[in-house]
């Protein structure tokens, strides 16, 4: 997370903002509590962190290998492939000049005043070429799985068990309680808008952060989070984590203090009504459901937070007798 801060910025090492970076990361309950409980999601963390830190050092081939391997274990960060792609294109040579406490750190490529306005804009063509080695690195993945088991059969018990949803196992995802209440007769046609849901997002936030394809990352993996067949806490963790990495937009989040209070509800709510329904027998799924309910509007407004954020920063402060309406 650290070096992907260095490598955004251009900076110097700047040791405090390294170690807030990395407090944030390792002491968030998010994070804590999966790696308490030895889920493999903490790898799935790792892997998205090392593809962003490669592909925002420029590093075509690690960052694609270990986006396939990703997207081999966990099929929705396929969401992620376009803004990495555009990340590993962007053609960005000059680096802001970067104000800390009362001391100015300046990028190591110090640009002239008229230099730091200059935008990147990603080439379609070189993309074509990342996207082939991509689909490359995917192909020798599942021929290697092929191989290993003697088959095909894993992509239905891996791959297809993310699209057919077999597993209704109670988790804070928003699945699992609506495919249990409903009629097998309808299931196809909402696994599919499910699942259809998830993609929607991806071309909307790649255009309106071209800009930015690290922040439409950062924006997709909120998404993810929400609203991924089965997710764990440590989907939401990373998000909240990588606000750490964009410190310039938090005077622009619009509802901070309702955001954390949503998340700290939820938070005390789950484990209490899930103990209520499943150990003790005192409650019902309803009460556990209504907990994930309240702990999805809080990554949705915490998501649509940062979009505002992101989309805000670029015009500045506030000016009086001045109202933003629309970004």
């Amino acid at each position: 997370m650290a070096q992907i801060w260095r490598a955004r910025h251009g900076l110097v090492v700047d040791k405090a903002r390294e170690r807030m970076i990395m407090m944030l990361y390792l002491f968030n309950p998010y994070l804590i509590l999966p790696n308490l409980t030895k889920s493999t999601a903490s790898m799935d963390n790792a892997l998205i962190v090392l593809t962003l830190k490669f592909a925002s050092e420029r590093k075509a081939s690690p960052t694609l290998l270990i986006l396939a391997i990703l997207t081999h274990l966990s099929l929705p960060s396929i969401c992620l492939v376009p803004p990495v792609l555009m990340l590993l294109v962007e053609r960005r040579a000059f680096r802001s000049v970067t104000s800390l406490g009362n001391s100015t750190v300046v990028g190591v490529n110090d640009p002239s005043p008229a230099q730091r306005g200059a935008t990147s804009v990603p080439s379609t063509r070189p993309m074509a070429q990342l996207a082939l080695e991509y689909l490359g690195y995917v192909a020798i993945l599942a021929g290697v799985s092929t191989g290993a088991v003697g088959g095909w059969h894993w992509a239905g018990r891996t791959w297809g068990a993310l699209l057919s949803l077999p597993d209704l196992t109670p988790n804070p995802g928003l699945w699992w309680y609506f495919f249990m209440e409903m009629f097998d007769h309808f299931r196809p046609f909402f696994l599919a808008a499910f699942s259809m849901h998830l993609l929607i997002y991806v071309a909307p936030i790649c255009i309106k952060f071209q800009h930015d394809p690290l922040y439409a990352a950062f924006v997709l993996q909120g998404v993810i989070a929400s609203f991924k067949p089965y997710p764990t806490l440590a989907d939401p963790g990373l998000f909240v984590s990588m606000f750490a990495l964009f410190p310039e937009i938090f005077p622009y989040l619009r509802h901070p203090i309702v955001t954390i209070l949503l998340h700290m509800h939820a938070a005390l709510l789950l484990p209490l009504f899930h103990s209520l329904w499943l150990s003790q027998g005192t409650g019902n799924a309803n009460f556990y459901y209504a907990t994930t309910l309240v702990f999805g509007l809080g990554m949705a407004a915490t998501v649509i937070d940062a979009v505002w954020a992101g989309l805000r920063v670029n015009f500045g402060p506030k000016r009086d007798g001045w109202e933003m309406i629309q970004t």
